[in-house]
């Protein structure tokens, strides 16, 4: 079962995604389910994905946190410290948000539905 706070998803960033795909594939057997062509997911072990959308990814892994409750989880982020680099979202699965620690680290936050 899922749990507000626990990391659930890391998300790379995929320069050139089929490569990217095909190493991981060869080299660790992992499997991939395709969200259109700029995005692959992975459930080998803990739950991830690569980004391969220029516009839309970090330049370094993204820790992806679970939440139940999304806004009430954002309204945390912030009382705690944190800065809100991209607003909740819609994405294939859910919603999420992304943030910033006070050291300068970006997680996502995301919510099914």
């Amino acid at each position: 079962m899922r749990e507000d706070g626990k990391i659930d998803y890391v998300e790379f960033p995929a320069g050139d995604l089929p490569a990217t795909k095909t190493f991981y594939r060869e080299a660790f057997g992992w499997t991939f389910t395709d969200y259109g062509p700029a995005y692959a997911a992975m459930s080998d072990g803990l739950d991830g994905g690569f980004n391969a959308d220029a516009a839309d990814q970090v330049k370094t892994p993204l820790v992806i946190l679970f939440a139940h409750d999304l806004e009430a989880m954002e309204a945390k982020v912030r009382a705690a410290g944190g800065t809100i680099t991209r607003p909740i979202f819609s994405f294939p699965g859910g919603r999420r948000f992304h943030f910033r620690d006070p050291s300068g680290n970006e997680l996502g936050v995301f919510s099914e539905g």
